[in-house]
Order: C-alpha cells, then structure tokens, then sequence
C-alpha cells in the first residue's frame, strides 16, 4: 500500500473514531439537557393558554389565573379551587339561605370540610368593592368590575349588588365626560387590602355627603355633574385619604 493510500485510510478512520468519544459525550449532555429542562406550564380544561396582555404570565406562580377583562389585570384564584381554610379577615354574606365568604375580589362557599371558589349570586349585596376593581362604563351607567363579577350601586339598599353581565359586555361604551376618574390611592402606611376598601368606601360616603356629588351615579346624582362638583368631590376624597395615611395622585 502505497504512502497515499495509507493517508486516505488513516483520515477515515480518524472521521468515523477519532471524534467519537466526543460526539457521544455532546449527544449524551444534549439528551441530558432536554430531560431536565421543565416542561412548560399546561392549563387545565376550559382555562386560556400563553400570556395575558404585554407579555404577563396567564397564571402566576401560585396557579392564580390573570383576569384581562376591561384591562382589569389581576391574579385570582380560578372557579373551583378548593382551599382548607378561609384567609384571614374575610366578610361572611347570606342570600338565600346560603352562606358566602368574601375575601380580596374572590367568593368562596363551603364545600365539606373546605372552601370552594364560586361566582357570587345575583342580587348580593356588599358595602365596600373589591380592593382592586375596574370602573366600566355601559350605557352611560357605571358598572364595577373584579375576578369576573359586575357591580352597580344600589342607592336604595347603601351598597353594591352583585349583577348580571352587561349586554354586548365585550364592548363597554366611554365613559360620559363628566364621569369621575378613579384616583390613584397609594398605602404609604401598609394597609391592608381590606383596609384599603374600607377607608376608600368611608371617605367616599363622607365626599359624597359634603358635596352632594355621587361618581357612581350618572351625571353624578341629583347634584348634577358639573366640574365644579366633581373638583369639590375630589378635594374632599383626597382630604380625607390623606388623614388616613394615603399618598393621593
């Protein structure tokens, strides 16, 4: 054999197993790699899949589900969950015979030894909104919007009651122009969120009663919604946040 024929077999072979401890190692190590990545997070039946709006996670990392509703963009536990204990400083409710715990946005009902999430029933009545809502406008008429349950203030009974969805729900209609603008509340103290509803709901009955303007209402009451009013009312909302250790925008 030949010097170049000898070359020509030495280079096959140095091809098929030189590198071949090499390649079996990489091939091992990339096997490897793709069992230990995890597996993306799978929704569970009739929950949406992916990302909620400007790339924000659908479900947190508590299994919470992202509402994007009217941009509401909060966590909450999906319907059915079911926990061993109700959280601390929830608020007991009855209609009907049935008992119901609100806590944060989120209904709960019992369910054996537990507590199952539900949708609340039409026509409870609540005093203080969810720590967190969404002011949603319909028809001129301002609906209050959390974890996939509308409000509307019910003059007649000092509170808010639990409503049907609106018509044409996925279309909210603007807001009129006088309608009130949701301050922008911030717990420089550390309240809590039950806290929070509560001081917010107190200054807005005492804002209301000083100035006879009513943001809940269309054209703000019987006031009328002039500016002058609803400047009156914010004067006063913020006045008394601040007494109680708000920081107001």
């Amino acid at each position: 054999m030949n010097k170049t024929s000898q070359f020509a077999l030495l280079s096959v072979a140095v091809l098929l197993f030189g590198g071949g401890p090499q390649v079996a190692a990489a091939a091992d190590q990339h096997g490897r790699d793709e069992h230990a990545r995890p597996e993306p997070a799978r929704a569970e039946a009739g929950r949406p899949e992916g990302r909620g709006p400007a790339g924000r996670q659908g479900f947190d990392g508590r299994g919470q589900q992202l509402d994007e509703r009217h941009n509401h963009g909060r966590y909450y536990p999906p319907m059915g969950t079911v926990r061993p204990s109700l959280p601390e400083g929830y608020r007991p409710y009855y209609r009907g015979g049935d008992r119901y715990y609100f806590h944060g946005g989120v209904w709960y009902a019992p369910r054996g030894p537990g507590f199952v999430v539900v949708r609340p029933p039409r026509g409870l009545v609540i005093a203080v909104l969810p720590p967190f809502y969404s002011t949603v406008w319909f028809g001129g008429i301002p609906y209050y919007y959390a974890d996939n349950v509308y409000y509307s203030w019910q003059p007649d009974q000092n509170g808010y009651a639990v409503v049907d969805p609106p018509e044409d729900a996925d279309a909210p209609s603007a807001p009129p122009e006088n309608a009130q603008q949701d301050l922008i509340i911030y717990p420089k103290n550390g309240q809590s969120k039950d806290q929070q509803a509560a001081d917010q709901y107190e200054c807005h009955s005492w804002a209301k009663g000083q100035t006879g303007f009513d943001p809940t209402q269309p054209g703000g009451g019987e006031s009328g919604g002039s500016p002058m009013n609803r400047s009156n009312y914010d004067r006063a909302m913020s006045a008394c946040l601040q007494a109680r250790g708000y920081q107001v925008n």
